[in-house]
């Protein structure tokens, strides 16, 4: 039998967060500004016009290049279809008949219920994490990642196309853990199997950090850093096991501490620029 790894405990961030109940906190944009080449020129003020409509809610900076390309977006009353074209945040930019405005970004963690889904809008009328963020803002924000419906626990709601852009990329390895009940206790040889890494239908997986929590060994407490889709279930599912209850109790360094299941607040300062600087 392969040896066994030394098992590592979590320890979770305790610190208590301060959270904007009603009003979103107006984050300073000195300290929260993306340094991304196509974000705001410092000096001159300048945003680029695809990113200034992808803001303003119209559609994904893709989808505005196409709308500049095919001259349908106006800046201070002129057709303006060159791509890469930046304008003033006091500058009038139209599409259509409609005015745009840009948002200000908007960031709100939520405690995700069972039997909600991670999505937009749902043509079969099922529950979604939009009707519990309805009240946070009057932005169009949109979920980071998904929970599956019968998943519990943080998720983020953003407008910030860079942010989700960087949680999302399998590069940046976010860091993710889970709280996992099976229908079964883990058998000695299966727990030795995650640590060492299993390998799935869609390639090898490997668990960072893993550790029984309870007396009768079915729940287990699992760091991960990868983002496939439902891949804590099918972990265990591999080997014979059953999920009965999942909840991710931390995210990209985000907890859910002092955060009812079902309830949101907004992100604080601190919590945002370790997002923004995440490596």
């Amino acid at each position: 039998m392969a040896k066994q790894k030394k098992t590592s405990r979590y320890t979770f961030n305790k610190k208590k967060n301060s959270s904007g109940a009603n009003e979103a906190p107006r984050y300073k944009p000195k300290i929260f500004e993306n340094k991304s080449k196509d974000q705001e020129n410092n000096t001159t003020g300048l945003i680029r016009l695809n990113r200034y409509i992808a803001n303003a809610g119209v559609c994904s900076r893709r989808d505005a290049d196409k709308l500049i390309a095919n001259g349908e977006i106006k800046v201070n009353n002129v057709v303006v279809t060159e791509l890469g074209f930046k304008v003033n945040l006091s500058d009038k930019v139209v599409y259509g008949k409609q005015v745009l405005k840009r948002e200000k970004m908007v960031y709100v963690l939520l405690n995700k219920p069972k039997d909600f889904i991670t999505t937009t809008d749902d043509p079969e009328n099922r529950k979604t994490v939009m009707q519990l963020v309805s009240q946070a803002c009057d932005e169009r924000i949109y979920p980071v990642g998904r929970l599956d419906r019968n998943t519990t626990g943080l998720l983020l709601l953003t407008n910030d196309g860079d942010l989700t852009k960087k949680l999302s990329h399998p590069s940046h390895k976010v860091k993710k853990v889970y709280q996992a009940e099976l229908d079964k206790p883990i058998q000695e040889e299966d727990f030795i199997k995650i640590q060492e890494g299993l390998t799935l239908e869609d390639g090898p997986v490997q668990v960072n950090k893993l550790a029984i929590v309870s007396p009768d060994a079915k729940v287990l407490g699992l760091e991960i850093h990868v983002g496939r889709n439902r891949i804590v279930r099918r972990i265990f599912e591999h080997l014979g096991y059953e999920v009965i209850k999942l909840d991710r109790v931390v995210y990209a360094g985000l907890d859910k501490l002092n955060l009812p299941r079902g309830r949101w607040r907004y992100l604080t300062e601190k919590e945002l620029v370790g997002l923004k600087h995440m490596k």
